[in-house]
């Protein structure tokens, strides 16, 4: 069994896409929104303990083959990279579990002086942890959405297509416009309508 390059390209990418969409979850302090709880932090945990598994399942499915493609290799190699930053959120995601617990724990003794120094350095170690899963889980993304790249590259129609888009890029031809040029273009537009 042979995997199509363009099968495990999306594969990657559906799997890069599940780390944006974990990062996307992660709470937030001070958020009324997304601010960091308990349950919600134990859920997120399970979520990429999920993770982990389907990305040892794509390990998995592909190493088992006795006829593997020429990028089956590398593709192997992405997933099992990917392990790396979802165990590190993970982690990070636990050490936030204890110190909610903690905090919740010391509520009641929040106004004396040596509880609120310890709820305080508590709250930047949550703080630290959610930075550490963020970074760890964007980092983990990226990997992905890159590898998907050299497996299957971007197709000749889909890159001539890129290429003429409005967002693509300016042509090395031309310098980029100035700040204060265009504030000054646009201001001079302004008065000139009036």
């Amino acid at each position: 069994m042979e995997n199509a390059p363009i099968s495990d390209a999306l594969a990657l990418r559906a799997t890069a896409s599940a780390f944006d969409a974990q990062r996307g979850k992660l709470p937030v302090v001070g958020d009324p929104h997304l601010s960091p709880d308990a349950v919600a932090v134990a859920r997120q945990i399970s979520e990429l303990g999920k993770l982990i598994t389907d990305l040892g399942d794509e390990i998995l499915f592909r190493a088992t083959h006795q006829n593997q493609a020429p990028h089956t290799a590398r593709v192997i190699t992405n997933f099992a990279a990917a392990v790396e930053p979802a165990g590190e959120a993970t982690s990070a995601l636990g050490a936030v579990a204890d110190q909610l617990t903690f905090l919740n724990q010391t509520e009641s003794m929040r106004d004396q002086p040596d509880a609120r120094d310890a709820r305080q350095a508590a709250v930047r170690v949550i703080e630290e942890a959610l930075a550490t899963a963020d970074a760890a889980l964007h980092d983990g993304a990226n990997s992905l959405y890159a590898a998907s790249a050299t497996v299957s590259p971007l197709s000749v129609r889909l890159q001539a297509a890129r290429s003429r888009s409005t967002t693509a890029a300016p042509s090395p031809g031309f310098p980029p416009p100035d700040a204060t040029t265009t504030a000054a273009a646009t201001s001079d537009r302004i008065a000139r309508g009036r």
